[in-house]
């Protein structure tokens, strides 16, 4: 429940993004300004912190191995996530990006057989291919439900163009969060903290957004005073509070694939932080009585899901135990 609970916190935080890039957008700044500034923003706090606490040369020691699948696997989980994000926000409102960003309930839980765990078996440790938690991935379809409910109302009023323009990037952003986070946990195998591995990753994603900034800059300039404050808040609310409280509850439960999909489907919550936000900072309509059912959909499904992921571990305990047994 800890590793839920630091979900749900990391999901408030997280939810930053979609109403300040909103309203970056509504002002008229670049949306590769937008994703490149957040990073640049967040790299000196997380240097200055590793350095601090004595954990750079290990970080160093882990990127000179595999230098490669650190920029790989960096540009994928942070650039192709945080990217599209920022694109789909000039098409479409805050709200049916946090919704769409949902997605990554049911992409974490699809990515599971591209995974291998150990076990032990009479014969010693044995490498098993991660299987979909189909228990899991029922209650997944719950809240994905719900805010479809929720969006329902507000998708109905869009045309085709800008909805398509929102969906397909943060489609692309829901698989590839999961992935580069997933894979930077296999490569590190538990050597490096959370700190180390968001500072490892976005060093690795740096090529791209020093791309962005300097095509950014020949095409519309440099960012304006809003918008690099409002850069600078969330890097700090979602890049740095959010991604490491994220990370942290997903080392907990790294080899429970059941436990990982309950706390990736915690970010369902940020739907309700930013239609929140965009009631109180961006003049947004007061949800509908149909959205609030939606809601509760989110929230049932969410208590379900935790439930469900609980049971799994329990059964997962309980099994080489009973191996031993009849060994």
């Amino acid at each position: 429940m800890k590793a839920i609970l630091l979900g749900v916190c990391s999901s408030f935080f997280f939810a930053f993004t979609f109403v300040l890039n909103r309203s970056m957008e509504l002002a008229g700044g670049s949306w590769l300004w937008s994703s490149s500034l957040r990073y640049f923003f967040m790299l000196p706090f997380l240097i200055l912190f590793v350095i601090g606490t004595k954990k750079w040369s290990p970080l160093m020691k882990e990127m000179k191995k595999h230098p490669a699948q650190w920029l790989l696997w960096g540009t994928v989980g942070f650039g192709l996530f945080y990217a599209p994000i920022c694109f789909a926000g000039a098409f479409g409102p805050g709200w049916l990006i946090a919704a769409t960003w949902q997605m990554t309930i049911l992409s974490g839980s699809l990515l599971a057989p591209l995974f291998f765990k150990e076990i032990q078996t009479a014969n010693g440790p044995l490498k098993v291919r991660g299987q979909i938690p189909l228990k899991g991935l029922s209650m997944s379809m719950i809240i994905l439900l719900g805010v479809a409910v929720m969006q329902y109302e507000h998708a109905s009023h869009l045309s085709l163009k800008p909805v398509l323009l929102t969906i397909i990037p943060v489609l692309i952003a829901s698989f590839a969060y999961p992935l580069g986070n997933r894979k930077m946990m296999a490569l590190c195998d538990g050597r490096l903290d959370v700190f180390q591995r968001v500072l490892g990753m976005t060093l690795g994603s740096l090529p791209l957004w020093i791309i962005f900034a300097i095509f950014a800059l020949s095409t519309t300039g440099l960012p304006t005073k809003t918008q690099t404050i409002q850069s600078f808040w969330v890097a700090i609310c979602s890049g740095l509070i959010a991604t490491l409280l994220f990370f942290q509850a997903t080392n907990m439960v790294q080899h429970n694939m059941a436990q990982l999909a309950a706390v990736e489907a915690t970010q369902s919550i940020q739907v309700l932080f930013v239609l929140l936000g965009e009631i109180l900072f961006l003049g947004a309509a007061l949800p509908t009585s149909l959205s609030l059912f939606g809601m509760a959909l989110v929230m049932i499904g969410m208590v379900l899901h935790s439930y469900i992921s609980r049971s799994d571990k329990v059964t997962q305990t309980v099994k080489p135990d009973a191996t031993k047994q009849f060994s």
